[in-house]
């Protein structure tokens, strides 16, 4: 494991480096004093700290956990329980404070896994960057556009598609909205603006007039009022891919493969 892991081993201290998908990012360390890691601070929290972490020589993925009290104040429950840390990237190295060139031992990339709260507590799972290759290598065959809307695979442009609204009540995943909901934003995505559930987002599963029903309902306070952001959405079908976006060209499924059902046309089959 390298020369600072030889002799006393009193030295050592946890560092770890945390950075959102929407670009929030965190510097801990387990030692009792902040540290300064090629001109980033480890700020101090020796109450989090991580726990059963597994190293493989093979193909099986590096893993572990970390675990505290929700006192950091980058680390609230508030963003713990949205699942804004969620899917976060990790880097893990544990670091002798007292060397002149804090030399390092790299210990752990990757993400930031399932979040568990329990009373003042969390714990979260730390997956390595082997982890990947438990993911299907080659896409299956679907009918369906394997595409996200609007990303570079789908290449729609999504200026002019969205509108921002008010929400005026809600009720577990309803919301109903200060403005109608045209139909073309069914399958879209809702965002909040504002509010303890600010920069969460979920997708729109019904549209009838003014109100929306969502996949997840808001994990925060949702007062009246709240600001809110609606993007258009696909039902991921190569006819509305042609005709409503004419973007078949772009089109990532297989619409015109023949499916298992095709056995059943023909006697015997």
């Amino acid at each position: 494991m390298g020369s600072i892991a030889e002799g006393p081993l009193t030295s050592l201290a946890f560092c770890w480096r945390l950075e959102r998908p929407d670009g929030v990012g965190i510097a801990l360390t387990s030692s009792d004093r902040d540290i300064v890691v090629d001109g980033l601070q480890y700020r101090s929290t020796p109450g989090v700290t991580p726990a059963a972490i597994s190293w493989s020589l093979g193909l099986e993925p590096d893993s572990g956990e970390v675990a505290g009290a929700l006192t950091a104040d980058a680390l609230t429950e508030v963003d713990l329980a949205l699942g804004r840390w969620n899917s976060a990237r990790v880097s893990l190295f544990a670091v002798d404070w007292t060397g002149p060139d804090l030399e390092r031992i790299l210990l752990l990339t990757g993400e930031l896994g399932e979040v568990a709260i329990e009373g003042d507590s969390f714990s979260a799972e730390l997956q390595g960057a082997a982890a990947r290759l438990s993911k299907a290598p080659c896409p299956s065959t679907s009918s369906e556009c394997r595409a996200s809307f609007g990303d570079k695979r789908c290449r729609v442009d999504l200026a002019g598609r969205t509108i921002r609204t008010k929400v005026t009540s809600a009720t577990d995943n309803l919301l109903d909205l200060e403005d109608l909901v045209d139909e073309k934003f069914l399958f879209g995505r809702l965002r909040y603006l504002g509010g303890e559930n600010c920069g969460v987002a979920s997708v729109i599963l019904g549209v009838n007039g003014s109100q929306v029903s969502l996949r997840e309902r808001p994990r925060g306070a949702l007062e009246p009022g709240t600001l809110v952001q609606l993007r258009e959405g696909c039902d991921k079908r190569f006819t509305t891919c042609v005709s409503r976006f004419q973007n078949g060209a772009n089109f990532r499924g297989e619409p015109h493969l023949p499916g298992t059902d095709l056995l059943t046309r023909y006697p015997g089959g």
